[in-house]
C-alpha cells in the first residue's frame, strides 16, 4: 500500500544522497518518480534497478520541469546543493504549474522563516530526514510519529485544507474530534490554546485513536462545517 494509499507522480530536483534516497524510497512506496540534475553521473546514485525518468537539465527550467512531468505531479522537492536553486525551483513548481505539495531543502536555516512566508515548506540540513520531506511531499495521510505500546493511540501529523487557516484550534477538536498536540509553525514547535489560530503553512500534529485515522483525515480534508472564522 502506498504512503497515503494514492499513486502519485514526484518530480526530485537533485540527485545527491538525500535526493537518490528520497526517489528510492518513494518508488519502493510504488509512487513514480522522475529525477531531475545538471550532471548525468549523478545518476549513477539511484542505482540500475531504478525504473524512474532520470532527466538532466536545470531545475528551475520549464521545458525540464515539463520532461520530468512535472504537469502531471502531485509533488515536487527541491533538494540540490543550492538554496537558492532550490527555492526558485519551488517557485516555479508551485506558481507556474500550480502544484501545492512542494518542499525544499535549505542549508542555511537562518532563512527558512523567509522562505516559508513566500508559501515554500523547507527542511533544514541539521534537521533533514526522510520522513519529515516524506510529510510535505505526500500530505494526504495521517503520519503517525509516535504510537502507544498497544498500537491504539497515536501522534500523527494530518494535512488540513486550506479552508481550516483563519479558524481557532478549539473549532477544529470540536468538529474533528481529536485533541491537537503541537503544531509546527515556521519550523518551530508551538502549543495551542483554545485561541490560537490555524495560519497558513502550520503543520497540524494529533492524538488520535489508531481505529479512527480514515475518519480523522476526512475529516481533516473537508474543512470546517460551517463558513466563517469563529
Amino acid at each position: 500500500m502506498t504512503l497515503g494509499r494514492t499513486v502519485v507522480h514526484i518530480v526530485i530536483m537533485g540527485c545527491g544522497r538525500v535526493g537518490s534516497a528520497l526517489a528510492q524510497t518513494l518508488e519502493q512506496q510504488g509512487h513514480t518518480v522522475a529525477v531531475i540534475d545538471q550532471d548525468p553521473t549523478a545518476f549513477r546514485r539511484l542505482g540500475s534497478g531504478f525504473g524512474g525518468r532520470r532527466v538532466t537539465g536545470v531545475g528551475f527550467d520549464q521545458d525540464t520541469l515539463r520532461e520530468a512531468g512535472i504537469e502531471e505531479a502531485g509533488a515536487f522537492a527541491a533538494v540540490s546543493s543550492g538554496d537558492n536553486s532550490n527555492i526558485i525551483a519551488a517557485r516555479v513548481a508551485r506558481e507556474m504549474f500550480g502544484i501545492e505539495n512542494v518542499a525544499a531543502r535549505i542549508y542555511d536555516p537562518r532563512r527558512a522563516e523567509v522562505y516559508q512566508r513566500l508559501g515554500i515548506p523547507t527542511v533544514a540540513t541539521v534537521r533533514w530526514t526522510a520522513d519529515q520531506m516524506l510529510r510535505r511531499l505526500l500530505p494526504s495521510g495521517a503520519e503517525p510519529l509516535w504510537r502507544d505500546p498497544t498500537g491504539g493511540v497515536q501522534l500523527a501529523e494530518v494535512h488540513a485544507a486550506a479552508s481550516w487557516v483563519g479558524h481557532k484550534i478549539s473549532t477544529m477538536q470540536e468538529e474533528t474530534g481529536v485533541r491537537v498536540a503541537f503544531l509546527t509553525r515556521l519550523g518551530e514547535a508551538i502549543l495551542p490554546s483554545s485561541q490560537t489560530v490555524l495560519q497558513e503553512g502550520d503543520l497540524v500534529h494529533v492524538m488520535l485513536r489508531t481505529d479512527e485515522v480514515e475518519k480523522v483525515e476526512a475529516s481533516f480534508a473537508e474543512g470546517p462545517k460551517e463558513d466563517g472564522h469563529r
